[in-house]
């Protein structure tokens, strides 16, 4: 099982931080009056319309809702990729905005991992060339990044296929090698946008159970888009996007895996 298999093995804690950020005493993200809108040549495009989100240290959220909501935009701007119009966002203690490219290069390199719905693997390198280019970036030794990525990829069940290439693993293969790169370096924030939709029945709570004991147990937090309603049981909150903006909270009865049913609650 992926849990047991990162539990036992201690080379998952060998990589601190580089640059490591102070953690902040409640509020891992932090986003007020969020908004984005897409433009191309007279058109704009509104996506996000006011988006207010906090998300504690430690917490698991869902981001859900129908497609074209602004889900995989927020998210993109969690994770310093796409900058927003106006507003705030506050990630690990740091103003985003406030940061110069290179801060948010940073930033996003060594505090955030991001799993992308289309894997965004390098083709012509092989999945554990993949898992090792964010530790290569960060100047980790070849036989570190090497002993590390073998140990993420052994965790989420692909010991046999370390040699192969993307295009040469199914798209669930693809889909757990982008989840073990995300972990190359031990983010404090994990991102992941659809991270079941390739994965089948065993496959897919077995990532969740992963990320649930990221955060549970190391202190981790995961926001996670996702239409998957059977993954819901592993959130701490599922907060529901229409418009462009966050219409409704459904906060789970219990924050572990096994819990069931939940109370909605306007926003």
């Amino acid at each position: 099982m992926i849990a047991n298999q990162l539990s036992a093995n201690s080379d998952l804690q060998v990589l601190p931080a580089v640059g490591h950020l102070a953690r902040p005493t409640q509020w891992a993200v932090r986003v007020e009056a969020v908004h984005k809108a897409y433009r191309r040549g007279g058109t704009t495009t509104p996506v996000l319309n006011g988006v207010d989100l906090a998300v504690a240290a430690g917490e698991c959220v869902f981001l859900a809702g129908p497609s074209g909501s602004g889900k995989t935009t927020l998210l993109s701007i969690l994770g310093c990729i796409l900058t927003p119009d106006r507003g705030r966002v506050q990630i690990l203690d740091r103003d985003v905005l406030a940061l110069d490219p290179p801060g948010r290069v940073c930033l996003r390199r060594d505090q955030i991992g991001f799993v992308f719905q289309r894997f965004n693997l390098i083709r012509g390198l092989t999945a554990l060339e993949n898992v090792c280019v964010p530790l290569v970036l960060r100047g980790v030794s070849a036989r570190a990044a090497h002993r590390r990525g073998r140990v993420l990829l052994e965790a989420v069940g692909l010991a046999e296929k370390m040699g192969a290439q993307p295009q040469n693993l199914s798209a669930g293969e693809c889909q757990r090698v982008a989840l073990a790169r995300a972990l190359a370096n031990n983010p404090e924030l994990i991102l992941a946008d659809e991270p079941t939709a390739s994965l089948d029945a065993a496959n897919g709570p077995e990532v969740m159970k992963l990320l649930r004991r990221l955060t549970t147990e190391e202190g981790k937090t995961a926001i996670v888009v996702t239409h998957d309603q059977r993954i819901f049981p592993f959130a701490d909150r599922v907060l529901w996007l229409e418009n462009g903006r966050v219409v409704e909270t459904e906060q789970l009865a219990s924050p572990s895996p096994a819990g069931v049913g939940a109370q909605r609650v306007e926003a």
